[in-house]
């Protein structure tokens, strides 16, 4: 399970450390950051992927995505008495990521090249890299070491050894070095990265994919887009746990059941619902019941994933749906650690009763994303790498 979050110098999260648990719920006002904690765990996840470089120019670059604040405030700027101001900078650029856990750490540190004669002056490069052993990064800890194209690897006598294979200044040492022997630490941490779900923003509008006939294969996963919804919700009904499929419809739409019908290979959902005379297609269902059903089948699934990360599941849920799908992300916390992402009172409420959950409320501090409250809460320890 993972312990913490910390992302630094990422568009409003100058510096955030977030304690994380079994079920985490992430609220706060509009614009005070949730969107860019929920893209900044995805940008950590893409590190695994490949991904990473790429995510960031779509959003623009890093000079797009970096804090666009001072490096620091002085007294007088947080009480006001002072306007906001640049100030000499003393430290590099940096956009950091990383994440702590039970067994691993893990932190990458992205930064501008040198001037020279590349055309690619304004890609990022992987500065640092680092594993570690346990909650805090140390350097008795650390396990492996990745300092620009230099790779090391340290084995279970201490001694450092030295990986001949040179690294791209654009790569993520996790997709390009996998060895068993010299360093498994890497291995488990990849893909334990690797096994994050991200859903958001399910399409439900009328030329949506889930609305339409699809061929059926086993799906254990729903895709990130849902357009196999009807083979995930058939592969719960044959693999998974029909019942709780069963509980999950009757609890959100009593006396409705769902069906997945074949035809000539091509599955479609059906719904039939309490007083019609005929069951309703995928195609013929509203956007709320719609987009139930994709969080039914994402959390549901027969592959339970480390880790599940929603974001703003309530979107298009009429509120009285809100309590049902609390309970089912409930129950799924019990299979995966689950962070939710949420503006929704009601839904909110009825997570934080939950006995395993913790609640994060973000707000804003002269631009700078910020947990309410932190002093009150178990912040965790964290420490970055120095470059």
């Amino acid at each position: 399970m993972l312990t913490t979050l910390a992302i630094a110098g990422y568009r409003s999260l100058r510096e955030l450390i977030v304690p994380l648990t079994t079920l985490t719920v992430v609220t706060g006002p509009n614009g005070s950051g949730k969107s860019n904690l929920y893209r900044g765990l995805r940008l950590l996840a893409d590190t695994a992927r490949g991904e990473l470089i790429p995510s960031l120019a779509r959003e623009g670059g890093l000079q797009s995505t970096l804090w666009a604040g001072p490096e620091r405030f002085s007294r007088g700027m947080l009480s006001g008495e002072q306007p906001v101001q640049g100030t000499a900078r003393t430290e590099p650029v940096s956009l950091r990521l990383g994440f702590a856990g039970d067994a691993w750490g893990y932190a990458i540190d992205l930064g501008l090249p040198l001037p020279g004669n590349s055309q690619f002056q304004r890609d990022p490069i992987v500065k640092r890299e680092c594993i570690w052993s346990g909650a805090v990064l140390r350097p008795s800890a650390l396990l492996v070491d990745r300092r620009g194209a230099a790779l090391r690897t340290r084995d279970d006598a201490g001694e450092w050894s030295a990986v001949a294979q040179p690294i791209a200044s654009f790569d993520s040492m996790l997709t390009e070095f996998a060895d068993p022997k010299t360093a498994p630490e890497m291995i488990a941490v990849r893909e334990q990265i690797r096994s994050w779900r991200f859903y958001d923003h399910f399409r439900t509008d009328t030329a949506a994919p889930s609305r339409q006939p699809q061929i059926g294969t086993h799906t254990p996963v729903l895709s990130n887009d849902g357009a196999d919804l009807a083979a995930a919700l058939q592969t719960i009904l044959e693999i998974g746990n029909p019942a709780a499929l069963d509980a999950a419809i009757e609890d959100a739409f009593p006396g409705s059941q769902i069906a997945v019908t074949n035809h000539d290979g091509y599955f479609e959902v059906t719904m039939r619902q309490h007083g019609l005379l005929r069951p309703l297609k995928a195609r013929e269902l509203s956007d709320g019941t719609l987009r139930y059903l994709l969080l039914v089948a994402a959390l549901l699934t027969p592959r339970p994933p480390a880790l599940l990360v929603l974001n703003e599941p309530e979107t298009s849920l009429h509120p009285d749906l809100l309590p049902a799908l609390a309970r089912l992300i409930a129950d799924a916390s019990t299979r995966s650690q689950v962070i939710v992402v949420s503006h929704a009172t009601r839904l909110i409420a009825a997570l934080e009763r939950e006995t395993a959950s913790q609640s994060i409320v973000l707000d804003k501090q002269l631009g700078a994303t910020r947990i309410v409250g932190d002093d009150e809460l178990d912040i965790p320890a964290w420490k970055w790498s120095a470059r």
